[in-house]
């Protein structure tokens, strides 16, 4: 069993608030992690139909099995419990009555903001991250981008193309149906191809909406829906105190490369290494590994990309109290002085910025004057090294 790394947070959370809340994408762990950090309490699933029709029909009766708390999986398949479940924690006055997980986020993350608002404390919880997986030893980069990360294919010996094939139509049948009235699968499917097709570019709605034939509005809402459930991520433009020239349209980047890999039909190994978007798919990989650094111990996510419209870009700007730090992400083995070029240029113009740092597509970490040059593999001890 692999430890996960917000077992710690979790009970910091469970000691300082009635409820804790846990989301995150489908099949990421977090039932397995409040199982095994709490293991003799009571636990119903949501997902069981007996289970959800005794829920829905009769939530009084229901929670009152588990006077002294429960964990509740899939929550968002019974929303209307979060109502009741408030009533019972503002009765009690006591911390850690009740852990709720749920796999998306539009069915109930309302109701959890207007009922348990200064109740719960919420905890995102992604796939594994490289510093779960691969602890102190170093994995092949290509195979690593390949199986991606969720939790299954790793402790199950699940052949990746055949976890993701099960994992899309899943997704598709039972999520997007529950969040959205979207009648032509196929084309929602080809939408989300298209996605991955760019991953780790600039979003372009327009071009999105263009090339599957669907109104920008509609593009804006598909978008939304695979937020909601945790399948893709749009990193944010960082435009303060500078120019005029800056792009300001966010970038789009999945959370898991694994996914990416599939849905761009790659389907071994072998094919990653001259793909043409093997770039993007290792700046989707550490993009993901920064957010999961922060998400995993409770915090939000602090980083942004920067673009001016004649070229200059940085991919990683980290936003920390004391002032910006520049990252850039090169896939080659071999550190250049034009790797450097961008990251000097943003030290000139924001005057606040502190230190920069530089990772590429091999192991090993080395600090220099001015700046952090980090492996793949060290990116958390890069993270940490820097702000």
């Amino acid at each position: 069993m692999i430890k996960r790394e917000s077992e710690k947070i979790l009970y910091e959370l469970f000691e300082s608030f009635p409820v804790v809340t846990i989301t995150g994408p489908r099949q990421s762990g977090k039932t397995t992690l409040v199982k095994n950090s709490f293991p003799e309490m009571p636990y119903a699933s949501l997902e069981n139909p007996t289970t959800r029709e005794f829920a829905d029909t009769d939530p009084i009766a229901f929670l009152n099995q588990y006077s002294e708390g429960a964990i509740l999986d899939e929550i968002q398949r019974v929303p209307k419990l979060i109502s009741y479940i408030q009533t019972i924690v503002d009765e009690k006055q006591q911390n850690g009555v009740f852990i709720l997980t749920g796999s998306n986020q539009f069915e109930y993350i309302n109701s959890i903001d207007q009922s348990l608002a200064g109740r719960t404390g919420i905890l995102k919880l992604l796939p594994f991250s490289y510093n779960e997986l691969f602890a102190e030893k170093t994995h092949k980069l290509d195979e690593v981008l390949y199986s991606g990360f969720y939790p299954r294919i790793h402790d199950q010996k699940i052949k990746p193309v055949n976890f993701h094939s099960a994992y899309l139509s899943t997704y598709l049948e039972r999520d997007v149906r529950q969040i959205s009235k979207i009648h032509d699968l196929s084309l929602f499917q080809k939408f989300i191809g298209l996605c991955a097709g760019r991953t780790g570019q600039i979003l372009n709605k327009s071009g999105l909406g263009n090339e599957c034939g669907i109104s920008n509005k509609t593009v804006e809402e598909w978008l939304s829906i695979l937020e909601a459930s945790f399948i893709i991520y749009r990193l944010r433009p960082y435009y303060k105190n500078l120019n005029k020239r800056l792009i300001k349209a966010p970038k789009l980047y999945f959370y898991d490369t694994g996914l990416v890999c599939y849905l761009l039909r790659i389907e071994d190994v072998s094919q990653i290494i001259n793909h043409p978007l093997r770039g993007e798919i290792f700046e989707t990989f550490i993009i993901s590994e920064f957010i999961k650094k922060r998400l995993h111990f409770g915090r939000s996510d602090n980083i942004f990309y920067f673009r001016e419209s004649n070229g200059n870009e940085i991919d990683i700007i980290i936003d920390t109290g004391s002032g910006p730090i520049p990252v850039e992400i090169k896939s080659a083995q071999t550190v250049n002085p034009s790797m450097f070029k961008n990251l000097k240029y943003f030290s000139r113009i924001e005057k606040e910025a502190k230190g920069s740092g530089l990772i590429i597509g091999r192991d090993g970490f080395e600090i220099r004057t001015d700046c952090v040059v980090s492996g793949y593999s060290s990116v958390y001890k890069l993270f940490d090294h820097l702000s």
